[in-house]
C-alpha cells in the first residue's frame, strides 16, 4: 500500500469503509419481502383503500365525476331551493336530485360505505363509518321526504351531495400527498440522459445506455448536460445544479477527485467522470427506494383524527339516542324523526375528513423540496418532541477529509514555501493528507516547483528531487529514519487530534504540517440553533478524545461521546434515552445504522447508502447539518396546524350536534339545516386556509440562520 506512509488511519474512516454491507443484505432482503408496499393496515383501517399510486387518479376521476353530479343535485334540490329563497319548477326536475343523488351516494359514496363495513368488521368505528352513517341517514331520509313519507325538511339530497363531494377531496388529497414522493422522485429518474458518451480504450467516444454503463466506465459530460451515473471526476472542473437531489439551489463547483451523482447537471463546463456507482446502487435509486417506506408510513396525527372520529361516531349516536327519547317523551314523535336525522346528518365532519390530509400534504411537499424526504410520517411528527440531537462527528459535523490546520517552520523557511515544497512532493501521491496539502497550497495561489523522482515508502513517507535537492515528507518514522527531531512548535498538535507531518530537505527537518478532520462551516450554525432553540446537541465519534474534544470545542459542543465503536453506538444513544431524553441521531447511514434504529429519529445525512433508507425515519438529501432545524421547525409548524384543524372541525360537530337536537329548544332555539350547512361550510373553509399557512415556512438554512 502506497499510502500507509502518513500512519493515518482516521478511527471514524476505517470503521466506516465495508461497515454495513451485511446491513444493505439483510434489509433489501426484508424489503424484497414486504418493503414495496409496506404495511397498509393502519392507512387502509382508516381510509377503507389500500394502495396509493392508482388511487390518486381514482378518487381525483371520481370526485370530479361527483362534482359534476353534485350542481344539479343540489341546484334541483326543493329543499336547497327555499334555503336560498327561490323555487324549483314543477314536473320533472324536482325528480333529478332523488335519481341524480342515489347515483351520487351509490357510486360516489362506495368508498366510504365499504370503508364503514371494515370499521364494523374490525369493531373500530372511525371516520369511514361516522361518513357512512351520515350519508346512508340522509339517502334514506331524503327519499322518504321526496315520497312523502317523512317531513319535507329531511329533503337532504343537497347535503348528501356536498358531504361526498367534499370527503372525496379529502381523501383525494390524502391520496396525492402520500403518492407527492412518488412523482417527485420519478421526476428525479427522468433527470437521467437518453443516452451516455462512453470513452473507449483507444479514446474513442460511443453512445450508450446509462443502463449500459459499467463500474469502472469513463464517461463524458458536456457542459449544460446530465451525469448519467454516480462516479467520481477524473478531468475538469465544473459548477454542478444538484438541486434537484439535495434541494440546494445554488450551483456547487466540482474538479478532480469530487464525488458527482447521477442525474445532476454540468452548468457550465464540460467533465470526464469514472463511474463508481449504476443502476440500483446510485444515490437517485436509493432515494427511489425511499418510496415504498413513505407511502407505508401511517402518521400518528391520522390515527389521531381516526380516533377522533371515533368519538364523534359515538358522540353523534348518543346525542340522536337522547334527541329521540326526549322530543318523543315531550309529545313531538315528528319532531323527534327530523331532530334526530338531522343530528346524525350534521354530526358528519365535513373539515375533520380534509383537516389532517390537507397538513400532510403541504408539510410533505415542503420538506421534498427543502430537501428532506420524509420515509416516516411519524418520525416526522415525533421531531417536535426532541429535545436532544446526536451528531456523529464524521462526515456529519465534519467533511471526513483532512485539511490543512497549522504550519511551523524553521528560521529562514517561510510557510509559503515550505507548503510550496511539500505539495510539489506529494503532488503524485492520491493519499488523502497529500491530496489535503496539495488543495491548501493551491487554495493559497502557490505555483507548485516540478518534483522528479517521486517515490513512497510505506509507514515511512514520500519523497522526491526538487530544485536538485531531496525533499521528503512523512511522520515519525521518517524522522526517526533521518535521526532527527520533531519542531517543538509541533508537539501541542498532537493533543488536538491533528495528524502531524514533517517535511525534510537535505536530512534537514525545515517544517510541519497539522492536519485534522475538516469541520463544516455549517456545523457551527447548526449547533448554536439548536442550542438557541433548548435543543441539547451532543457528539459522537470512533476519534480519541484529544480529537474529540478539538471539535467540540471548535463548535461551543459541551457534551461528547469518543472513542466509540461503530457497534456501541447504539447503546449510547440508549444511554441518553434513558436519562429521560428525546433523541434523533443524525449520521451518514453507514457505521450509524444501529444508532439511527435505536434513536427516537434516525436522520440520515445524505440519501444515498442502502442502510440509510433501512434505518432512518427522516432522510436529508443535502448534507448541511442545518437541516436538521428545519426538520424540527416543519415538525412543530405541522403539528401546531394539525392540532388547530382538530379542534376547529370537531368543535363544529361539538356545537352543532347539540343545537340540531334542540338543546336550546325550551328557549325558542333549534339549530336550522341552513345555519348548520352555513357552519360546516365556514368550518371546511377555515381548515383548508389554515393548512395553506404551511407554506410560509422557510426551509432553506441560508435564509432561515
Amino acid at each position: 500500500m502506497e499510502h500507509d506512509h502518513h500512519e493515518h488511519h482516521h478511527p471514524d474512516a476505517t470503521s466506516r469503509e465495508g461497515e454495513g454491507h451485511e446491513h444493505v443484505s439483510t434489509s433489501l432482503d426484508e424489503r424484497s419481502d414486504h418493503g414495496a408496499h409496506g404495511d397498509h393496515t393502519a392507512h387502509s383501517d382508516h381510509a377503507g383503500h389500500g394502495g396509493h399510486g392508482d388511487h390518486v387518479a381514482q378518487f381525483r376521476r371520481l370526485f370530479w365525476i361527483m362534482l359534476g353530479l353534485a350542481v344539479p343535485t343540489v341546484g334541483l334540490s326543493p329543499m336547497f331551493g327555499m334555503l336560498l329563497g327561490y323555487d324549483v319548477p314543477t314536473g320533472w326536475l324536482p325528480w333529478v336530485s332523488p335519481v341524480v343523488g342515489s347515483v351520487m351516494y351509490l357510486w360516489g359514496g362506495r368508498p366510504f360505505l365499504t370503508g364503514a363495513v371494515s370499521e364494523i368488521r374490525g369493531r373500530r368505528p372511525g371516520m369511514m363509518l361516522l361518513i357512512g352513517l351520515a350519508i346512508t341517514v340522509a339517502f334514506l331520509a331524503s327519499w322518504g321526504a321526496t315520497l312523502g313519507v317523512l317531513h319535507h325538511q329531511l329533503d337532504f339530497w343537497w347535503e348528501l351531495a356536498l358531504l361526498i363531494v367534499i370527503m372525496l377531496l379529502g381523501h383525494w388529497i390524502e391520496m396525492r400527498s402520500l403518492a407527492r414522493t412518488t412523482d417527485a422522485l420519478d421526476s428525479l429518474a427522468a433527470l437521467l440522459p437518453d443516452e451516455a458518451e462512453r470513452v473507449g480504450h483507444d479514446g474513442e467516444i460511443t453512445r450508450v445506455s446509462p443502463a449500459e454503463l459499467r463500474v469502472g466506465d469513463i464517461v463524458v459530460v458536456r457542459p449544460g448536460g446530465s451525469v448519467p451515473a454516480d462516479g467520481t471526476i477524473v478531468e475538469g472542473t465544473a459548477e454542478l445544479d444538484e438541486s434537484l437531489v439535495t434541494g440546494e439551489s445554488r450551483t456547487v463547483r466540482r474538479t478532480v477527485g469530487d464525488t458527482v451523482i447521477a442525474g445532476t447537471v454540468a452548468a457550465d463546463s464540460g467533465l470526464r467522470i469514472r463511474v463508481a456507482a449504476v443502476g440500483d446502487d446510485t444515490t437517485l435509486a436509493g432515494i427511489q427506494r425511499l418510496i415504498a417506506d413513505a407511502q407505508a408510513s401511517s402518521s400518528r396525527a391520522q390515527r389521531i383524527a381516526d380516533r377522533a372520529a371515533g368519538w364523534l361516531f359515538w358522540f353523534a349516536l348518543g346525542a340522536a339516542l337522547v334527541t329521540a327519547v326526549v322530543w318523543t317523551l315531550v309529545g313531538l314523535p315528528d319532531e323527534a324523526v327530523i331532530r334526530t336525522i338531522t343530528v346524525l346528518v350534521i354530526a358528519c365532519p365535513h373539515a375533520l375528513g380534509l383537516a389532517i390530509p390537507l397538513v400532510v400534504s403541504i408539510a410533505t411537499e415542503r420538506a421534498a423540496r427543502g430537501g428532506v424526504l420524509v420515509k416516516d410520517r411519524l418520525a416526522l411528527e415525533t421531531m417536535r418532541t426532541v429535545d436532544t440531537v446526536l451528531f456523529d462527528k464524521t462526515g456529519t459535523l465534519t467533511l471526513g477529509r483532512p485539511a490543512l490546520a497549522g504550519l511551523a517552520t524553521v528560521p529562514g523557511v517561510d510557510e509559503a514555501e515550505l507548503l510550496q515544497l511539500a505539495a510539489a512532493a506529494e503532488h503524485d501521491s492520491e493519499h488523502p493528507l497529500a491530496r489535503a496539502i496539495v488543495s491548501a497550497a493551491l487554495q493559497r495561489g502557490l505555483e507548485l516547483p516540478v518534483a522528479t523522482d517521486f517515490s513512497s515508502s510505506p509507514a515511512v513517507g514520500v519523497r522526491a528531487t526538487i530544485g536538485g535537492r531531496e525533499v521528503a515528507v512523512g511522520g515519525p518514522r521518517l524522522l526517526e529514519a533521518h535521526g532527527a527531531a520533531a519542531l517543538p512548535e509541533s508537539l501541542p498538535w498532537r493533543h488536538d487530534g491533528s495528524t502531524v507531518l514533517h517535511v525534510v530537505r537535505d536530512g534537514a527537518v525545515i517544517g510541519g504540517l497539522a492536519l485534522r478532520d475538516e469541520v463544516r462551516s455549517e456545523s457551527r450554525e447548526a449547533v448554536k440553533a439548536l442550542q438557541a432553540r433548548g435543543v441539547t446537541v451532543v457528539m459522537i465519534t470512533g476519534d480519541a478524545e484529544d480529537a474529540a474534544r478539538t471539535v467540540a470545542g471548535e463548535l461551543g459542543i459541551e457534551r461528547y461521546f469518543a472513542g466509540v465503536r461503530p457497534e456501541d453506538k447504539s447503546s449510547r444513544v440508549a444511554t441518553l434515552q434513558a436519562e429521560g431524553r428525546t433523541v434523533a441521531m443524525v449520521g451518514d447511514g453507514v457505521n450509524d445504522a444501529p444508532a439511527l434504529a435505536q434513536a427516537d429519529v434516525g436522520l440520515a445525512i445524505g440519501a444515498g447508502t442502502d442502510v440509510a433508507i433501512a434505518s432512518a425515519g427522516v432522510v436529508l438529501a443535502s448534507d448541511d447539518p442545518r437541516s436538521v432545524l428545519s426538520v424540527i421547525e416543519l415538525s412543530r409548524a405541522s403539528y401546531r396546524k394539525m392540532k388547530q384543524n382538530l379542534w376547529w372541525a370537531a368543535g363544529y360537530n361539538l356545537l352543532s350536534v347539540p343545537l340540531a337536537a334542540g338543546v336550546l329548544a325550551p328557549i325558542g332555539f333549534v339549530l336550522p339545516m341552513s345555519v348548520g350547512a352555513i357552519l360546516m361550510s365556514i368550518s371546511t373553509v377555515v381548515v383548508a386556509l389554515n393548512a395553506q399557512l404551511l407554506r410560509r415556512i422557510n426551509l432553506d438554512p441560508d435564509r432561515q440562520h
